[in-house]
């Protein structure tokens, strides 16, 4: 740990714990102790440490071939391309690396879809306060949290933020005859595991088609099957004109997709790349990711699972515990305690349990898929023993 702080820039506060292997929903450090991996690497490890099927996929690609640029076809990435828009119901799509380069691309086709239609003056994209889109100076301009703007002005511009769920803002956002298209998180995460409400999506996107505004759905968090759905926007019966994946779409592998519906699939014409996006060893690993949830039943696992979680979450609550406000869809659920500050992420270490924060106050819990009941008892029976009584 002190040769990493010597050799990595100080970007990100690390906990004292070195992890040399992991194995399902557990990670073990260099000692050997074990910790439940309530994580999942932020949504990355979606099928767990060490899935046997993703090992040997990368196993058997690795020995077969890695990277081709794209200037040429694998047919490895042609095959993960065609199950994507398979089980997406979109039309075409862009791979890359991450999920700031996928929202990328989104701004980016949203924008010349408006000045190839309607001219430059049509170019402004409607976001929400509380919404993280990426770390790249664009995506971060689309991110309503002031926290992450600081030093890096100045933004790319056009960008204009409105609270979530507010009815009224976003209709008067989306009259303004400049706006182009609207993006948000079906749930947000950074800032909280947030949802947007059914009937505020419903009007997003009744007003986004009245005025052929494109909606943009970022599901590089909550999309994947996490909430039961493949898309987050599923649960509601919504299609956006674009959606961006990434975290867990190759299984650890680094990988991110653009894609687009109808009106946008070929708004791109030689004017955008990537060297990495939608190598042979991303979409290997991504074609067991894909084949693995699109399973018979397996999504429906996932939101009796999370279900599962979310009473147990609750029944801390029940008995006296300083918990409240679980919400969230499937394996992606967040529960506020009541005071900032509260160490419970070093306390949760110390007992061999790994959760993420989400906002001052928000406890953010994004376990592998597989994860089992008896796993969801064990990691609550943890939280039990650190969560502060309020008696």
């Amino acid at each position: 740990m002190n040769k990493a702080n010597d050799v990595f820039m100080n970007t990100y506060h690390r906990l004292p714990v070195v992890f040399t292997r992991g194995e399902g929903v557990r990670l073990f450090d260099a000692s050997g102790k074990s910790y439940l991996d309530f994580s999942s690497g932020i949504a990355v490890n979606c099928l767990g440490h060490n899935n046997p099927a993703l090992v040997d996929a990368i196993k058997k690609q690795a020995e077969k071939l890695i990277h081709v640029c794209n200037y040429y076809q694998s047919d490895v990435s042609e095959a993960f391309a065609e199950k994507l828009i398979a089980v997406s119901g979109l039309k075409k799509l862009f791979l890359c690396n991450s999920g700031a380069e996928a929202n990328e691309g989104a701004i980016k086709i949203a924008r010349k879809y408006s000045f190839k239609k309607y001219g430059k003056n049509r170019h402004r994209i409607v976001t929400l306060t509380g919404s993280f889109h990426g770390r790249t100076i664009s995506t971060l301009s689309a991110t309503g949290q002031d926290k992450f703007h600081e030093n890096f002005g100045p933004f790319t511009e056009g960008f204009v933020y409105i609270p979530p769920n507010d009815a009224a803002a976003l209709e008067k956002a989306l009259n303004d005859i400049s706006v182009c298209a609207f993006f948000f998180e079906p749930i947000q995460g950074e800032s909280g595991v947030i949802p947007l409400s059914a009937d505020y999506l419903k009007k997003a996107a009744e007003i986004c088609a009245q005025k052929d505004i494109l909606l943009i759905a970022d599901e590089i968090q909550c999309g994947l099957g996490r909430t039961g759905e493949f898309f987050a926007c599923n649960r509601f019966n919504l299609t956006p004109d674009i959606a961006t994946l990434a975290k867990g779409l190759c299984g650890g592998v680094p990988a991110g997709a653009v894609l687009a519906g109808e009106k946008t699939a070929d708004v791109l014409e030689y004017d955008h790349g990537s060297t990495f996006g939608g190598n042979a060893l991303a979409a290997a690993a991504g074609l067991v990711v894909l084949e693995t949830i699109t399973a018979n039943g397996f999504m429906d696992e996932i939101k009796e699972k999370g279900a599962f979680f979310a009473d147990k979450l609750d029944d801390l609550e029940l008995d006296g515990f300083d918990i409240s406000r679980i919400r969230g869809a499937g394996l992606m659920l967040g529960a506020d305690v009541s005071h900032e500050d509260h160490g419970l992420l070093e306390k949760a270490l110390e007992k061999g349990l790994l959760f993420l924060g989400g906002g001052p106050k928000t406890l953010r819990f994004l376990p592998p898929y597989t994860i089992t009941r008896e796993e969801i008892i064990e990691g609550i029976s943890i939280l039990s023993e650190i969560l502060p009584k309020t008696a």
